[in-house]
């Protein structure tokens, strides 16, 4: 695959198998983010577990000092005083049925998070399998599922991510915009490796971090030196 002119002189910038500092990483992917348009910084942190055991996930969620960069747009299944809560909030969209209705019937996906009510996961239990997939189904270890839709509501404004394995035992995480500059980006990054760190199962056994790697949309991948973490 033939790559361009920006991605090949990025390339020359870093050191392939060098294992870099945070900090120098972290200034490494701002210098190589050349696209014209604002790119997204993200970390992806490979795990010494093993995601098929219950007693080995690794699920949560954490506010980014800084926010994503991105225009969050929330999605809250709540009745009576919960929607009217939200709505004041300043959610994108309530709804009970009506909204289930429309991502069954209408493939309708114009939101990036959904929080709901305790009392409408029995309702919204037959969206699991459309939701799933997407990472979108509310879930209470990320606090998507609670009473106090509100707070939940302006987390996920200011910049709350969820951070969760794939089947690789990888997590994949967006950190914020190259624009935001390095030190922002570094107090992000800090804020989500700190909530990983802090997430270690009691069963992982032996290397927790196994390799961590920064990379910006189009830019190379930069290796970060996980026993700096």
């Amino acid at each position: 695959m033939k790559m361009g002119k920006k991605y090949t002189d990025s390339i020359k910038l870093i050191e392939k198998a060098k294992l870099y500092d945070p900090e120098e990483a972290i200034a490494l992917v701002c210098q190589t983010s050349k696209a014209k348009f604002d790119e997204t910084i993200e970390l992806h942190v490979r795990l010494g577990v093993d995601s098929r055991h219950a007693d080995q996930q690794v699920r949560g969620a954490v506010v980014l000092p800084n926010g994503t960069g991105k225009t969050v747009r929330t999605l809250v299944f709540a009745k009576g005083d919960r929607a009217k809560e939200a709505q004041e909030a300043g959610a994108d969209y309530v709804g009970d049925v009506d909204l289930v209705e429309k991502i069954t019937k209408e493939n309708w996906f114009d939101f990036d998070i959904v929080i709901a009510t305790p009392d409408m996961m029995g309702t919204i239990g037959r969206l699991g399998k459309i939701l799933g997939p997407k990472g979108l189904m509310p879930n209470p270890k990320a606090g998507t599922v609670t009473m106090d839709v509100a707070k939940a509501i302006q987390e996920a404004k200011a910049g709350k991510i969820e951070y969760r394995l794939d089947k690789t035992n990888i997590i994949h995480c967006p950190i914020g915009k190259a624009s935001f500059g390095a030190e922002k980006i570094t107090e992000n990054f800090n804020a989500l490796m700190g909530a990983i760190i802090k997430a270690k199962p009691a069963a992982a056994k032996g290397q927790y971090i196994k390799s961590c790697t920064l990379a910006s949309t189009m830019g190379p991948g930069v290796k970060v030196n996980g026993s700096k973490l």
